[in-house]
């Protein structure tokens, strides 16, 4: 027997490790979500049906996404879908900048530029990024933004407070 069939036959008897399907993973993700924020609104009292408390929206809706998560796996389980395939960071990272420099830019330079630098710093999150659609959704979102939040909603969000005042 030669050196290189001994090390056919010495794998035929295994399997490569399965990779979790999309759902499962999906599925995991959403149960943990849910237990976290269950767990972090347990402090809250839920009051009744009659008298709601501050904690019944956010326990129920933990309780919600954590039964979403458990069905997600149990329909993986009972039919096998697409592979978890792996994932960059790029994503997850240019999201929360996105979200981070809308915090830090709304308040001293308004919802005039936090909308725009942050739907600009999201859309980095994709590889595939083209300059004027993303400028031409910019404009759109935050002229939509500024109409909901400031007029419909009369939130007091800064708009330009360095060239209106608020």
């Amino acid at each position: 027997m030669s050196h290189h069939s001994r090390h056919e036959h010495a794998g035929e008897g295994r399997k490569p490790a399965a990779l979790p399907s999309r759902q499962s993973a999906g599925g995991l993700f959403l149960l943990a979500v849910g237990l976290f924020a269950l767990w972090q609104s347990s402090g809250l009292t839920t009051g009744t049906l009659r008298q709601i408390g501050p904690g019944m929206a956010p326990q129920a809706l933990s309780v919600l996404v954590a039964i979403c998560g458990i069905a997600m796996m149990v329909g993986a389980a009972i039919r096998r879908g697409e592979t978890l395939e792996r994932w960059t960071l790029r994503g997850p990272l240019f999201i929360l900048g996105a979200a981070i420099a809308f915090g830090l830019i709304v308040k001293p330079f308004g919802l005039v530029v936090a909308a725009p630098v942050a739907i600009t710093v999201g859309s980095l999150a994709s590889a595939q990024v083209r300059i004027l659609p993303i400028a031409v959704f910019s404009v759109v979102m935050t002229a939509f933004c500024l109409a909901l939040f400031r007029f419909i909603l009369a939130l007091p969000i800064p708009v330009a407070p360095w060239l209106l005042g608020y």
